[in-house]
């Protein structure tokens, strides 16, 4: 991975796309994460582990019957109004 692609995992935001609704076995509705998912995310860890996190949790959205686009095209908005590049592309990798 490059020092650019790091840099643009290390600045990337938390996966919460701000719906916070808890509802199915205890995740949010808008992000599939749980409120301990949401407090552990690496606000300042390193690109790797903001990019280990963020890709288990597009794997159980893939794995759920949710479809992980609708997610990447929220968080991708998220980053936009943040004024973060977004480590996610639009195919969502």
């Amino acid at each position: 991975m490059s020092d650019t692609e790091l840099d643009r995992w290390a600045d990337a935001p938390s996966p919460c796309v701000d719906v916070c609704k808890y509802k199915r076995q205890g995740r949010c509705v808008g992000c599939a994460m749980t409120k301990e998912e949401k407090q552990s995310f690496p606000q300042h860890g390193s690109g790797a582990a903001k990019k280990e996190f963020i890709e288990a949790l597009m794997a159980r959205l893939a794995e759920s019957t949710r479809n992980p686009a609708f997610w990447v095209m929220a968080y991708q908005r998220k980053c936009a109004m943040e004024g973060v590049a977004c480590p996610i592309g639009a195919e969502g990798e």
